[in-house]
């Protein structure tokens, strides 16, 4: 194995790129970045990647390539996730890209992806006791209850923000109606693990990046607190979740867009991904804290390898 390593994150909604240095044994992350390519968008619920996706992953992954060559990488770890696990284009996609840049993807499962973000989440945040960790991706959802030391139960849906933005929100700001169709649709689609939770009783809920991350940062702009993007875990409070929920489902786009810690890649999604959390917060009383994790897949690759 070389000294340098590129973990590339294909995200239906985001692609994440993550540089890594082997120093003394471990691997130190050197570089990151992420590009919105939707790769999910108008296409998602019919498995199918379109063609306007497709051209936005080749130019996102020739750009990243780009960054490869410059920093002179050794090795490259690229996985997809549900997008393109579940197209019936998706093998054609990923053989498409590699022809084009290179890169051999790996598609992994879902029980994969719900593994690596529970590798990289305790890797950022303290789990002393039964946590929910949840990780709001743009075509599918992992729910993992662990601690520190093992993971007790976990599985991923595919009720990502992307599936759920296009299937229930017709109108901006949402509809109180379409919010109630949101939440039927997760109790419908969520018995397994409202058989964990009561199994396991987890009193902590842990956000996973995405989502989580602008809702924490939109906490710290408003409670004076410092918001540090490359820290491992960010601060959130029940409290301000709820606040901030409320005040992101009444508003249109462009008045979300105007919230100071908003930023764009996020602004479509964050109305169906915070009707997910509320649901969660709601329908189990017992979580008495909301904590937001700065890592997830790439992180818990990362992880895996310097074992």
């Amino acid at each position: 194995m070389g000294d340098k390593i590129a973990i590339i994150d294909l995200g239906t909604n985001t692609f994440h790129l993550l540089l890594a240095h082997r120093s003394q044994g471990q691997y130190k992350t050197i570089h990151q970045e992420k590009v919105p390519v939707k790769i999910g968008l108008g296409g998602i619920n019919n498995n199918i990647i379109t063609e306007a996706a497709i051209s936005r992953s080749i130019e996102a992954m020739r750009n990243f390539k780009l960054i490869l060559s410059v920093h002179k990488i050794d090795k490259v770890y690229a996985f997809g996730t549900s997008a393109l696990r579940n197209a019936i284009n998706g093998k054609e996609v990923v053989a498409l890209i590699e022809t084009e840049t290179g890169i051999s993807i790996d598609i992994i499962s879902g029980d994969e992806e719900a593994n690596y973000i529970y590798q990289g989440v305790r890797t950022a945040v303290n789990m002393t006791e039964p946590s929910l960790i949840v990780d709001i991706g743009g075509g599918s959802v992992e729910f993992i209850i662990g601690n520190n030391d093992t993971i007790f139960w976990k599985q991923s849906f595919e009720i990502g923000a992307q599936r759920l933005l296009e299937l229930f929100q017709k109108h901006d700001p949402i509809l109180v109606s379409e919010i109630e169709d949101i939440r039927s649709f997760l109790k419908f689609s969520l018995p397994s693990l409202a058989a964990a939770i009561e199994k396991y009783k987890p009193k902590v809920l842990v956000g996973s990046s995405g989502t989580f991350d602008t809702l924490s940062e939109i906490h710290c702009i408003r409670n004076g607190q410092e918001y540090l993007p490359t820290a491992s875990e960010t601060p959130l409070s029940l409290k301000s979740f709820h606040e901030i929920k409320s005040e992101l489902i009444a508003k249109n786009r462009v008045e979300r867009l105007q919230i100071r810690g908003m930023i764009e890649m996020r602004v479509d999604m964050i109305v169906v991904a915070c009707c997910l959390i509320d649901y969660l917060l709601d329908s189990y009383k017992d979580f008495q804290s909301l904590r937001v994790s700065s890592y997830s897949l790439k992180e818990g690759v990362l992880a895996t390898l310097s074992k």
